[in-house]
């Protein structure tokens, strides 16, 4: 990379502490990625930007707070700049509005306010991307394979079957049914409807996602075949594929920290191999080591063709020093 190209992020960690959906090591996945990003690969702690939702945090990752520090990000890219968005929290699936998919289900992840960002909220960020700039993204969460709508499909769903057996963690999914959406914002707005985004808008305006905002045939012209690009610089690592879930680990015993097991997954690969390593590299190398350890969910990794070779992050500094 050139001198002078910025290094920027956004992290995002979502416990949901006190709630019926609460998770254990998604604010320690970001946190240790902090640290990953300023110690091997180059990025200046004041281009970081953490959201989480601890007791202790000012600015909480509202569906709002969130798009707003993406938003922010990739405003102020220039070519040759790397974006990277991490997120550790809950997904989920919603039915989808686009034109012509009509049985289809959309990708969704659940900030602490339940304001939905969804796959069309994740394009039209990557589309709005400078010619030169990269933005990868690593989702820790439920049904995360295909958060960039219309991504090129790299490693994708494997038959592989895993037999599960006891570990010495506790895992808990890191997935909110729609159902389970749709009953908590009914009891926010009294509305007695099953469209999901009569609600996102009734409780979020212009904050929504949008693919709750855009009439369909808008949808269609912004992201249909016809305006998508032959190759953009959106990269996604998924914890899993998109018919599957994501475990929040806690440490039954020993006193260990709770984490993410994607997001363990890609730190272990990291520190464990200091030369460059591919997209396609870590996301194999992730999905091996999540096979040894007798998890059920498969990383997978949605670029063009190019960026499925190209180094992650794209590091050219000394892994030596």
């Amino acid at each position: 990379m050139e001198k002078g190209k910025k290094r920027l992020a956004v992290l995002v960690g979502c416990n949901y502490p006190k709630t019926p959906n609460e998770l254990h090591g998604c604010i320690n996945d970001v946190l240790a990625m902090r640290e990953m990003l300023t110690k091997r690969f180059g990025f200046d702690l004041s281009h970081i930007e953490l959201l989480t939702d601890a007791p202790e945090s000012v600015v909480k990752p509202t569906g709002a707070n969130i798009k707003k520090a993406l938003d922010r990000m990739v405003d102020q890219a220039e070519p040759g700049d790397v974006l990277f968005f991490h997120y550790s929290g809950h997904g989920t699936r919603i039915p989808s509005l686009k034109p012509g998919n009509p049985f289809r289900q959309d990708e969704a992840i659940v900030p602490c306010d339940f304001n939905l960002i969804t796959d069309v909220d994740l394009r039209q960020l990557v589309n709005r991307l400078p010619k030169g700039a990269s933005f990868t993204i690593l989702s820790d969460s439920c049904h995360s394979g295909g958060l960039i709508d219309k991504e090129k499909e790299q490693i994708g769903p494997s038959s592989l079957n895993i037999n599960s057996t006891s570990l010495s963690l506790s895992c808990t999914p890191k997935k909110i049914p729609f159902e389970s959406i749709l009953q908590h914002l009914t009891s926010l707005t009294s509305i007695n409807t099953s469209d999901i985004g009569t609600h996102q808008l009734e409780l979020f305006g212009d904050d929504a996602s949008f693919q709750f905002r855009l009439p369909p045939l808008e949808l269609l012209d912004l992201f249909g075949p016809s305006n998508s690009k032959p190759t953009d610089e959106g990269i996604l690592l998924s914890g899993c594929q998109a018919n599957e879930t994501s475990a929040d680990m806690s440490p039954t015993t020993g006193g260990g920290k709770a984490y993410g097991a994607f997001s363990n997954a890609v730190q272990t690969v990291l520190k464990e191999h200091l030369g460059q390593l591919s997209n396609r590299q870590v996301v194999l190398m992730a999905r091996k080591l999540l096979q040894a350890q007798v998890f059920e969910q498969h990383p997978c990794l949605y670029c063009s063709d190019e960026n499925a070779d190209a180094t992650f992050l794209w590091q050219q500094i000394d892994l030596a020093s």
